[in-house]
């Protein structure tokens, strides 16, 4: 006599667990804050609301926050890439680790996202709509190179999604 036994395991994505990473970047965003002063407060938290919209909708290809010189990221700078997870498990680490005193001479501020496929199988119509709920409203813009390499360094997980960062590092 044989047995064989199914295992099936569903996971539903909900706000508290886009509110559980979108607050992982906020506290990487409060880091870079208190070594580079920037982002401000109100712009933390305007990234952190928009970052939670965007993984509900399920929209983020990757976002990077960081610092630009001559059209290219430089360090200190954060990219964020979304995943399905799809049953693979995966760690979810503390944030933090951001390297102070860099050279940010000479550089501004910036912030770029990239949308994922599912993003752009929507309408016009209702990618407009989307677009008036969020707190930051992104004009089309070219994405800036990279000055050196970036490092994977921390996956942030929670309801079978994951946000992978990587910081830019100087050759």
């Amino acid at each position: 006599m044989t047995y064989s036994y199914t295992f099936s395991e569903s996971q539903t994505f909900t706000v508290t667990h886009a509110k559980h990473l979108a607050s992982k970047v906020a506290t990487d965003l409060k880091r870079m804050q208190r070594f580079y002063n920037n982002p401000s407060d109100l712009m933390i938290e305007k990234y952190e609301s928009e970052i939670i919209e965007l993984l509900k909708g399920g929209y983020i290809g990757a976002i990077t926050y960081g610092f630009k010189k001559d059209g290219n990221w430089i360090e200190p700078t954060l990219r964020y890439t979304s995943k399905e997870l799809a049953g693979i498990s995966t760690s979810d680490d503390d944030p933090g680790r951001l390297r102070p005193n860099g050279n940010i001479e000479g550089a501004s501020f910036y912030s770029y996202l990239a949308y994922n496929q599912s993003w752009y199988n929507l309408s016009q119509a209702e990618r407009d709509n989307f677009e008036q709920k969020l707190p930051i409203h992104r004009s089309g813009a070219d994405e800036p190179g990279i000055s050196g390499y970036l490092s994977n360094d921390k996956t942030y997980s929670s309801g079978g999604r994951s946000l992978e960062r990587s910081t830019v590092k100087s050759y």
